[in-house]
């Protein structure tokens, strides 16, 4: 079942452009995360069928596994997801808010002497991370999803 699931996800396209910018950064030094309410499954299949793994240094994600019937399992990325631990109401899924992943992501930047951070976007989940951006930091959304409605 899963291979069937990963073959699909093979076949989604990604943008030309898109390959080249994750490309790009490296040339800049720059340190590459993901924070994404996919799962681990979906973003390292679809990051290794493009040759993209080894340019991201975390990935921050619904963890998840396949069980010993072959059944693709998705855990929440935040424990205790159903109370909303981190206070985000309506902004964030209940299960990742990627405010906090953003937020911790940024301090640990900071403290290791990285002077910008740069946030790419595609849609509404993306709101409450640009709200932990601070001075001299970059929102990108995506163009024609906005994210906030």
């Amino acid at each position: 079942m899963t291979d069937e699931i990963a073959e699909c996800l093979k076949r989604a396209p990604l943008h030309p452009r898109i390959i080249s910018a994750i490309n790009q950064p490296m040339l800049y030094r720059c340190d590459l995360k993901i924070v994404s309410d996919a799962n681990t499954f979906f973003i390292e299949t679809i990051l290794k069928h493009h040759g993209l793994t080894s340019y991201f240094s975390e990935i921050n994600t619904n963890p998840s596994f396949v069980d010993e019937e072959g059944a693709l399992r998705i855990l929440p990325y935040q424990e205790n997801f159903t109370t909303r631990p981190h206070g985000c109401s309506d902004l964030c899924a209940p299960n990742m808010c990627k405010g906090v992943a953003t937020e911790r992501i940024r301090t640990s930047g900071l403290i290791e002497g990285k002077k910008r951070f740069i946030y790419l976007g595609d849609g509404n989940g993306d709101f409450c991370p640009s709200l932990k951006l601070g001075e001299g930091d970059f929102i990108m959304p995506r163009k024609n999803y906005p994210i906030w409605s």
